[in-house]
């Protein structure tokens, strides 16, 4: 086994390259994958050969597949289809299957933590299975991470607010369930992104005290 860059498009498609042919960079970059007209990347992950792939869509929708399912291409291939998904969908999440658990959030400041156990292995290029309900009372899909319960995680809405929350106080649920409240949103602002924060030894008691509170900056 080597070491492999796996990455995934909006429109999901993957493609797996010897992280070797990356070797010789130059000042003007290099071509990673061929992409067509109105797709874009939307994740990397260094694998080993031996990885399970998650990918997320705005829909709600996840599927989980062995990276032995995609061979090894060239850097200036194209991939091939890692999820299908719907006209109106597309993929926002790639993540390494790992142990812990998956927390997903939606646009309108919902989302969760299942077990992974709950997304089982699949064939590459299928339609996948729930991940969280998407409905009016949640929206879309925004992002997905393999959490542990030591963790935090910063939430980013749309309008430059960020939430730092613990992953203990989100509620772990079914894969098919509808999620809890992550984060009261303004109106007309919604939650774009999440970051998973790991704990660290040196974060003492001010921390702490300002548990709750919420900073504005400019993004």
């Amino acid at each position: 086994a080597g070491c492999y860059v796996f990455m995934a498009t909006r429109n999901g498609t993957v493609k797996k390259t010897l992280l070797r042919d990356f070797s010789r960079p130059r000042s003007a970059g290099i071509i990673a994958l061929d992409l067509v007209e109105g797709d874009e990347l939307i994740g990397a992950q260094l694998t080993d050969g031996d990885r399970e792939l998650m990918l997320f869509s705005s829909g709600g929708k996840s599927i989980r597949f062995s990276e032995k399912q995609v061979r090894s291409m060239g850097r200036v291939s194209r991939g091939v289809r890692g999820m299908e998904i719907g006209a109106d969908e597309h993929v926002v999440t790639l993540l390494v299957a790992d142990d812990g658990l998956v927390l997903t959030a939606t646009a309108n400041g919902y989302g969760k933590c299942s077990a992974l156990d709950e997304y089982r292995s699949q064939g590459r290029g299928g339609k996948g299975l729930i991940s969280i309900q998407t409905n009016e009372r949640n929206g879309d899909l925004v992002g997905a991470l393999m959490v542990a319960t030591t963790d935090e995680i910063m939430l980013i809405t749309n309008g430059g607010l960020l939430v730092r929350t613990r992953v203990s106080e989100v509620s772990v649920s079914g894969r098919t369930t509808m999620g809890v409240r992550l984060i009261r949103l303004g109106d007309d602002e919604q939650l774009i992104g999440l970051q998973r924060i790991e704990e660290s030894e040196n974060e003492g008691d001010d921390d702490d005290e300002a548990d709750g509170e919420e900073d504005i900056f400019d993004v």
